[in-house]
């Protein structure tokens, strides 16, 4: 059975970075008819708010990325302290006393030296009463996990054939000195765990896998099959590091981002193949590839996100509309007439409501000072309502033959005049739904 997991911490809003993450383990769950799990990393009590557990939740039901179990890290506690005794009982657990200042030092006369900046292991030479001792001073240490200084190998899904040396990585802090249990030991007791087989996430994480790996081994477990995907860039190439914030889900949901439109795009971006709007999330999976993807940093820019949730909407039947109608005032036995007249104009589920107020109030005529009197002329001539879908064609037929105009000289006057805006749906069809002009002084 293959299961994949997606692991926020509730510290903030879901963002772009996130939403890449998330949607490629739903993938490869859903291709698979596997499991996808949404875990809670609320392992930090201070930073951790339940408001944002909420808006994990709410940002992935937008989107459709529905999970098959939530857990929770903080309710898992036991089972890490289990695994960090294991890990003592086996001589790979060891507990360190240096400050970060101490830490600081030690990294700059490495540096100084030409040494890789990894850290130094003084705390294994310490005798049980110096330890004692510096308890006693400084409180708790934290916890490290002793490396083996081999190299540590495996094929990633996406990177292919990885190789990191552990002598030129530091033994990783796996508690920290006031008990908090660190991502690198609850990740690794969880995955394996709960039988996760795929980890999908960013390529920052690469060190991180490493040591895992040798975490895993430790405690007698099977690594998972890992992959790690690029990191985003804006347009230009430049870091979103600044930007996530501006490019949270919620925000981009209010701005009227259409779910399909980000996960069509997101769910190509990066790869060798075209992004290509799709109507339903089984789609995306049928044609998801890990393979597909490369290292190299990869540019999102939102702006490409604006014309693909407007072909989204074209595509859109009635029906995925109808609560948008509703909410708009369109009476249920013109919404399938209105929808057709205006979809090709709905960048936006917000245009529904302004396309129909325009047409159910009138609009304030746009009329170039050259053509005031052919206007002027025209509107005399139009039909009393109410106005159907043969209106347009008569009335500008009997203008033309009034005024000899034809052509663009004809109908874009006319349009600006009934709607007071040089594009917009097609006339023949708006018509029907269109309050005479409010014609300027």
């Amino acid at each position: 059975m293959t299961t994949t997991r997606f692991a926020p911490s509730p510290t903030g809003y879901l963002h772009i970075g996130n939403l890449r993450t998330a949607l490629f383990n739903h993938m490869i769950a859903r291709k698979a008819g596997g499991t996808f799990i949404l875990r809670i990393d609320d392992t930090d009590p201070e930073r951790s708010e339940e408001r944002f557990v909420d808006a994990i939740r709410e940002d992935l039901e937008w989107l459709g990325l529905t999970w098959d179990r939530e857990e929770r890290q903080s309710a898992r506690m036991d089972a890490y302290l289990a695994a960090a005794d294991t890990l003592r009982a086996k001589g790979r657990f060891y507990e360190a006393f240096e400050t970060p200042t101490e830490l600081d030092l030690k990294r700059k006369k490495q540096l100084n030296m030409g040494k890789p900046p990894v850290y130094d292991r003084a705390a294994l030479a310490l005798s049980d009463e110096e330890r004692d001792a510096l308890r006693a001073e400084r409180g708790d240490g934290v916890w490290r996990f002793k490396l083996e200084t081999t190299r540590i190998n495996w094929t990633d899904g996406i990177l292919g054939d990885l190789s990191i040396d552990a002598a030129s990585v530091s033994d990783p802090v796996l508690i920290r000195g006031d008990g908090q249990m660190l991502y690198t030991l609850a990740s690794v007791v969880d995955d394996t765990d709960m039988g996760v087989t795929h980890v999908v996430r960013g390529s920052d994480h690469v060190t991180n896998t490493a040591t895992q790996i040798q975490i895993m081994e430790a405690l007698g477990k099977s690594a998972p099959v890992f992959a790690h995907h690029s990191l985003l860039t804006g347009p230009q190439g430049e870091g979103l590091s600044k930007r996530l914030g501006t490019l949270a889900l919620r925000d981009l949901r209010e701005a009227g981002v259409e779910p399909m439109a980000l996960i069509s795009l997101l769910a190509r971006l990066g790869s060798s193949q075209p992004v290509e709007v799709r109507e339903t999330l089984d789609e995306v999976a049928e044609g998801f590839d890990l393979s597909q993807f490369g290292s190299a940093p990869t540019k999102f820019d939102e702006a490409d996100l604006r014309p693909l949730s407007a072909r989204v909407l074209h595509q859109s039947p009635v029906t995925a509309m109808a609560a948008d109608l509703s909410a708009a005032g369109v009476p249920d036995d013109q919404a399938e007439a209105f929808w057709a007249a205006i979809h090709d104009n709905v960048e936006t589920r917000a245009d529904v409501a302004r396309w129909w107020a325009l047409a159910q109030n009138g609009a304030d005529a746009l009329v170039a000072d050259e053509d005031r009197e052919f206007v002027t002329e025209a509107l005399a001539m139009l039909p009393d309502g109410p106005w159907d879908g043969t209106t347009w064609s008569a009335w500008t037929a009997a203008v033309k033959e009034a005024t000899g105009r034809k052509g663009k000289g004809l109908f874009m006057p006319l349009r600006k005049a009934m709607t007071g805006q040089e594009r917009g749906p097609d006339m023949a069809s708006f018509m029907a739904f269109l309050s005479p002009p409010r014609m300027l002084g």
